[in-house]
Order: structure tokens, then sequence, then C-alpha cells
């Protein structure tokens, strides 16, 4: 079991993210803190495998926050939760060493992703010994590699599914400026209708896409979907 730090400064975010994590299998919340001392604090008496840390805090900012984990000796991981989606910030989150960055408003899906992702770094990681040993070339690709396969396909696809097809959807709808149909799906993936289509519901019940309906003038409403991160957002920035 992962076991994870919320950290946000508004108790409502803080709640909605803990309640997030504890639906993603293999995570559990063992503690939330609204300030930067609060986190310290946590980190000293608890065990802690992962921080989600938003950036605006009312004491320091989360960066500040993650340099002083690493000066006082805390190894727990870092995801960057917040509102704060300047480049700099950014920039200093990946030179500070935050495993990912995740930009309010989110939906559970975007966040879920990021676990995943974490999650398989941590099974990759395990697979060479829990960080004891060398490794190859090979082997420090699959490494840096284990963040970005979650992002790829969803784990868990159903018989029948590909995770190569998976991500020619995911990247279709990505890459649209707006949502789309199955058949415009189908058409910009190459692949069948029925296949798109097959995806597309596996998919919007993932909560991975979004659904809306465009009406005509006649007939039935032509279903449009949209890659639902982080666009689709249930998380409020703060």
């Amino acid at each position: 079991m992962i076991d994870v730090l919320v950290v946000d400064d508004d108790f409502r975010v803080a709640e909605i993210n803990s309640a997030y994590v504890g639906k993603v299998p293999g995570f559990r919340v063992t503690a939330r803190a609204h300030t930067a001392a609060q986190a310290l604090a946590t980190l000293e008496r608890a065990h802690v495998d992962l921080v989600l840390l938003d950036h605006y805090l009312p004491d320091e900012t989360g960066l500040t926050l993650v340099r002083r984990m690493r000066q006082l000796g805390h190894h727990a991981d870092v995801i960057m939760v917040t509102a704060a989606r300047d480049v700099a910030t950014v920039q200093a989150a990946m030179r500070f060493g935050a495993l990912q960055y995740l930009v309010k408003p989110f939906s559970f899906a975007g966040l879920r992703v990021k676990l995943e992702g974490y999650a398989a770094l941590r099974r990759t990681l395990d697979g060479f010994g829990g960080g004891g040993g060398e490794a190859g070339q090979e082997q420090v690709d699959r490494i840096f590699g284990a963040l970005r396969t979650a992002v790829a396909a969803p784990a868990g696809l159903p018989k029948g599914h590909s995770a190569p097809t998976a991500e020619l959807v995911r990247k279709v709808l990505t890459e649209a400026a707006q949502p789309l149909s199955a058949h415009e799906v189908a058409a910009r993936a190459g692949i069948s209708r029925s296949t798109a289509q097959r995806y597309l519901k596996f998919l919007e019940r993932e909560g991975r896409i979004s659904l809306t309906l465009k009406y005509g003038d006649t007939g039935r409403p032509e279903h449009r979907y949209a890659w639902a991160e982080p666009s689709t957002a249930r998380n409020r920035p703060v």
C-alpha cells in the first residue's frame, strides 16, 4: 500500500483530493496538512511514500517545502497538485525533484493517471531490488519510462483491447481542437468505426473522456467525445 500525504491550504480541496486518492487501488491517505509546517510535522512522525503538494501555502511555497524536505532528509516522493502554471514554477519543480505536475482544475481521471504512473515506477524499481544493485541502459530506460506508461494507455484494458490502439485514440482526442464523433476518431486514427466506438465506450466508462450530444435538425443526436484531462474539472483552483 502506498501511503499518501495530501497538502493543500483549502480544507475542501484537500478532502476532495483525499477522496480521489482513496478511489485508486493501492493508495491510501494517511494524513492531510494545510500548511508547510503541518506537512513537515507529519513527515517527522508518520511514514509517507508520496506527497500531493499544493504550491500556494500560507506559510511558504510548495517548492520551498520540497527543498526543506530534502535538506531535512525526508525522501518521500512529490507530485505537485496546484493552480500554478507559470513555466518558471514548473521548471523549478522539476529541478527540485517533483516526479509529476498536475495543474488545477483537474478531474479524478487526471489524478488517477498520475498515481498509476507513480505506482508503475515503484513496481519497476522494486523489480530491480528496490534501489539496490546496478542498472544497465535498458533498465535505466525502463525506470524513466515507467511514469509515462499509465499516461499512454489505461491500466487494466479488457480482453480484446490493445494498449497501442488505446494510445492512438487518446492521441487523436488530445490533439483535437474540439470534441470528435466516433467516425472522425476512426478516420484520424486509421481504424474502423466499430473499433473506435469500442475504445471510446471503454474510455468513457473509465472516466478518461467526456461525452456530449450534438443535436441536429432531425434524427438522433450525435455522440461527440473529448479527452477529459484537464478540461473536465471537478476540482476547483485555489
